[in-house]
């Protein structure tokens, strides 16, 4: 049977178109020769994501894009699929982001959780959106930006106020200023280089002065010790005690004083009673007067025949002047 060349392009033209689909279904990361677990997917926004790009676990490529589909009318959500092209235990609470790049297109990167029960296929991953890195760059860039906003907004009041003082009469203060200063500056030199003023003198004091606290720091120390030891000395003394004790001391002073000078007592009424004072004066004053007269009329008191006759004469009435001093003489 002989084949005519229409057949032959034909079946040319057959092979040809399934090798294109083939080879574009390959480009897309769709093989359809073999079976690979699907597992789904849902974001807010895939900018960047297009179809056959990689999903990879720990820097490992375990898939590809599928599929990217709306999943209403909305647009409430992007559903995306992708094909698992190894066999590898994914947890169920594991989180699905897209990473964006700048240079390379975007991919879905997995981050393994912890639980110990895997996804099947046709399960839904845990998604969480995140910015590109033009996004979180920007992001980070805002405060920056404002912050060096507000550093020019400063700056150019500083230089207006900067450009304020240099108008002719505030230069002209700041000229006088300035040479004052120098000036000073000049005197304080020539007082510090004068050996003969005042200021030299005071340095010169206080250098010896501090030589001398140097050269006695050991009598210093000794002073601060003994004074150290007399407080602690004075602390340990039984000063309260002894105070206590004065004070018992003076009112017991006090007591007998009171006592003295109360006209119940003894001593207070020799004291304080005068008509005791003048009974006490006359009882003397008696008596003086009996020891003058057995003094001078001794008879009188002693019959004795030896001394004579009976001393008649009347007894006195009254001490004699001075007895004591002059005594009488004897008849």
């Amino acid at each position: 049977m002989k084949i005519t060349n229409e057949t032959k392009i034909g079946a040319l033209t057959s092979i040809a178109i399934v090798l294109l689909i083939l080879g574009y279904n390959f480009l897309k990361g769709k093989d359809l020769f073999t079976h690979s677990k699907k597992i789904y997917a849902v974001f807010k926004n895939v900018e960047g994501l297009e179809l056959s790009n990689s999903v990879s676990i720990k820097g490992l490529n375990v898939g590809s894009i599928y599929a990217i589909k709306a999943t209403d009318k909305n647009i409430d959500g992007i559903l995306v699929t992708i094909s698992m092209k190894q066999d590898v235990n994914i947890p169920k609470n594991s989180v699905a982001f897209i990473n964006s790049g700048l240079i390379n297109s975007s991919n879905i990167i997995i981050q393994k959780g912890d639980a110990t029960d895997f996804i099947d296929e046709g399960d839904t991953l845990l998604t969480q959106d995140k910015g590109n890195i033009l996004t979180e760059f920007q992001a980070s860039l805002n405060p920056v930006v404002k912050s060096l906003n507000g550093t020019l907004g400063s700056l150019d009041s500083l230089i207006r106020v900067v450009g304020s003082l240099f108008n002719p009469s505030v230069k002209d203060n700041f000229t006088s200023i300035i040479g004052n200063l120098a000036r000073s500056s000049a005197s304080l030199q020539i007082l510090l280089n004068d050996r003969t003023s005042s200021l030299a003198r005071s340095m010169n004091h206080l250098d010896s002065f501090t030589s001398n606290l140097a050269s006695n720091n050991q009598r210093i120390t000794g002073t601060l010790d003994n004074l150290e030891k007399t407080t602690a000395k004075l602390s340990n003394a039984k000063i309260n005690e002894t105070l206590e004790s004065a004070q018992g001391a003076m009112n017991a002073l006090k007591d007998a004083v009171n006592k003295v000078n109360s006209p119940n007592g003894t001593l207070g009424l020799l004291l304080n009673d005068k008509k005791l004072y003048q009974n006490l004066e006359n009882t003397t004053r008696s008596l003086n007067i009996l020891l003058d007269d057995l003094r001078l009329h001794p008879k009188r008191y002693v019959n004795i025949s030896v001394f004579g006759s009976k001393d008649k004469k009347g007894p006195l009435m009254a001490p004699l002047n001075d007895t004591t001093a002059n005594p009488p003489k004897s008849k």
